[in-house]
């Protein structure tokens, strides 16, 4: 069903003249008269509403899906019977519960002449004079509403639970100093009794709490008419909105709003407190309160069990018999004390230097907190020493589940314990053959400097400075602290095996050999894993860089014939001038390098292989060197001879002379198509035209 909500912002006097209540009704919970009386817009209903298994009378929001109860009537009664009758009787508003029972709705002084439901949700008796000489707003229960006042001395007091709004166990007081305090309910009017108040004492005269249309609680001083403080902030707009302020059943006050529609439900705007244990008084007498998840949950102390387990705060009882202390016979020997911890009572505080209190029953106000440090200790009959509590089959089967899925996974980490010990075992020992046997081949005739880790750590900054990285590695540069030598520190970083065979091949090859147009291998390191080689610095780069960086100037023809000539004479010496014949096997732009002077010398031997005699041929099974510059030999399976290293030094000629870096690529498919690479004519005419001779 729709509801439509109209605002009406007219005078309080227009709005008496048009919600009068005909003194001739009458209401009936049941039955076909109406059950209540509305206000002009149907938000807000004088009347019946259910209660338990009967009814009671009170003004209720009537217009959405949630209707909530702002006031009631005689709140202690008993709830009526569905044949209870409210009508104007001689003057008065009287509910009568046949046979004959009949109770005054409101108490007043005068004949009520005339009623009114209004939309403020505010229920008014009128004098004939049309003057108002009863109203709801001046006799709240636990809500006050938009424009509703709580004046000095008047109280609110909590429902005993959502659905029941008799009076609970809290009550909020506007005391004449001008604080506002919250107590238990059946405690004095003292401070010390208080859980939480307003902090404003003696700051103003007849101090009330209002609430606006806005959502905004505070305190005013009506004497000087200024704000003493503000409870709640106000929103900025209240377009479609209502609030109320309501002191719940858990003894905490709150101020809702609610959005005004058929399925609107009022959401908290502002909360006195987020602890839900701080009403004292919650779990009645000889228990306690403690929180789980933000909820309260009361407790009984050991030895005592609760009169209703269904309501907490009714109290707890001692579920043993309490000896005389004039018993002889059965002294302490019956009785054991109870520790329990972070136990605190509001009204009976302990003495934290040390010392205790003894304190009589009842207890009052208890609770347990991580907050305090207090301990607490309760005599308990032996035989009433509470057990453990026995286990369901559901906590029995997720013990067993607990407990094989630990003994899983401790088995799971031996395993993983072991087999990574074998692992770095076994790791181990490959390091160690593959050394052993490499060290024995070049140990003897060759003379490098040894470094450790630390040392190429240290001078290169803890590797800070990348050159570059290839296939192998990465190169990082570094400086030779005592004659300030700059270098380049290769760490070798392939897989275990193949990066010990390249760490060694590079050493036996480049260790041997000295020619100025080879990079000098100055070092190496062999620190447990660690595998590097500590070269010359070559402050020009790679000739890739040197040929194809656009920053850079591009060399001139007779620089381009200088550089192929040192290309020439690095691999003629590898070729023919040493002792073993070696051959490179990946001759590239990226391993040949540029001095601060241009000379090109051939780095990375890391493929290289060496020949016991100047014809020897060999079958590889795997190819080796980079795409586009390998020779034919290589995918046809060929034995493999020097001519390999020549072919490679014939693609990078073509990349020197038309510095063009598509010439690999531009070989490899000629390879595959069966066509020749047919220069550039203008090229053809640079070649030939000089008449230099390269040899």
């Amino acid at each position: 069903m729709a509801f439509t909500i109209i605002f009406l912002f007219s005078t309080i006097e227009a709005q008496q003249r048009s919600t009068n209540i005909s003194l001739s009704s009458s209401l009936t919970p049941t039955g076909t008269n109406s059950s209540s009386w509305l206000s002009p817009s149907g938000l807000y209903a004088f009347g019946f509403y259910r209660q338990g298994s009967g009814y009671a009378v009170g003004v209720f929001a009537a217009g959405i899906q949630e209707k909530r109860v702002v006031w009631t009537a005689n709140r202690d009664d008993p709830p009526v019977p569905g044949n209870a009758t409210l009508s104007f009787s001689g003057g008065r508003l009287v509910l009568n519960i046949p046979p004959d029972q009949n109770t005054n709705i409101a108490d007043v002084s005068e004949s009520i002449s005339a009623a009114s439901m209004l939309d403020s949700g505010n229920f008014v008796l009128y004098n004939s004079a049309r003057r108002i000489i009863w109203q709801s707003f001046d006799n709240p229960t636990d809500t006050i509403l938009a424009g509703q006042r709580l004046l000095t001395g008047k109280q609110l007091f909590s429902s005993a639970s959502e659905g029941n709004h008799s009076t609970g166990l809290f009550r909020l007081k506007m005391q004449d100093d001008g604080n506002l305090l919250s107590f238990p309910l059946q405690s004095p009017d003292q401070t010390w009794y208080h859980y939480w108040e307003s902090l404003t004492a003696f700051t103003g005269n007849n101090i009330t709490l209002n609430l606006d249309d806005k959502g905004h609680l505070y305190l005013l001083n009506e004497t000087g008419g200024n704000t003493i403080k503000n409870l709640s902030a106000a929103e900025s707009s209240n377009d479609g909105k209502i609030y109320r302020m309501t002191l719940d059943a858990d003894g905490i006050f709150r101020v809702y709003s609610l959005t005004l529609d058929p399925k609107g439900n009022w959401s908290v705007m502002w909360t006195s407190s987020e602890d839900k244990c701080d009403p004292i008084g919650l779990c009645g007498l000889n228990g306690y309160c403690v929180t789980n998840d933000t909820e309260a949950h009361c407790k009984c102390l050991p030895g005592f069990n609760f009169v209703d387990p269904k309501i907490w705060s009714l109290r707890c009882e001692r579920n043993f018999a309490a000896v005389s202390c004039n018993n002889t016979n059965g002294g302490s020997a019956g009785f054991e004390m109870m520790r329990e911890e972070n136990m605190s009572w509001e009204d009976q505080n302990y003495n934290e230097d040390k010392k205790c209190k003894k304190l009589r029953l009842p207890l009052r106000y208890g609770r347990r907190s991580l907050s305090t440090s207090q301990v607490a200790f309760i005599k308990v009959a032996k035989e009433h020493l509470p057990s453990p509590p026995e286990r369901t089959k559901k906590e029995l089967r997720l013990e067993t589940v607990l407990i094989i899925g630990a003994s899983l996974v401790t088995f799971a980490i031996m395993v993983l314990t072991i087999s990574g010990f074998l692992i770095y075992r076994n790791r181990v020992w490959v390091y160690k053959k593959i050394s052993e046997k490499g060290y024995i081949e070049f140990a003897g005739d060759i003379v490098l400097r040894t470094f450790t880790f630390v040392e190429l750590q240290q001078l290169t900054n803890g590797f800070r400075e990348e050159l570059g990285r290839g296939a192998s590695g990465i190169v990082y540069k570094g400086v030779i602290p005592y004659n300030q030598k700059v270098v380049a520190v290769k760490k070798l970083e392939k897989a275990l095996a193949e990066g010990e065979r390249e760490f060694q091949r590079e050493i036996k090859v480049i260790g041997r050999t000295h020619h100025r147009n080879l990079v000098q291998l100055i070092g190496y390191c062999l620190d447990g894993p660690n595998r590097l080689l500590v070269y010359e610095y070559m402050c020009n780069g790679s000739l890739a860089d040197f040929l194809f960086t656009h920053e850079r100037a591009q060399p001139n023809w007779e620089e381009k014939v200088e550089i192929a000539r040192d290309i020439a004479r690095g691999i003629h010496y590898l070729h023919d001038e040493c002792e073993t014949q070696i051959i490179h096997c990946d001759i590239k732009p990226q391993n040949i390098l540029m001095d601060e002077h241009c000379c090109a010398k051939i780095s990375d031997f890391g493929l290289a292989k060496l020949s016991k005699a100047p014809d020897q041929t060999k079958t590889f099974t795997g190819i080796r060197g980079t795409r586009g510059y390998v020779a034919p030999e290589w995918h046809r399976r060929l034995p493999i001879t020097v001519k390999a290293d020549v072919y490679s030094f014939g693609v990078v000629l073509l990349e020197v002379e038309s510095v063009w870096t598509g010439a690999a690529g531009m070989t490899k498919q000629c390879l595959k198509t069966g066509y020749m690479i047919v220069m550039r004519p203008e090229n053809w005419g640079n070649w030939w035209g000089r008449k230099k001779r390269w040899t």
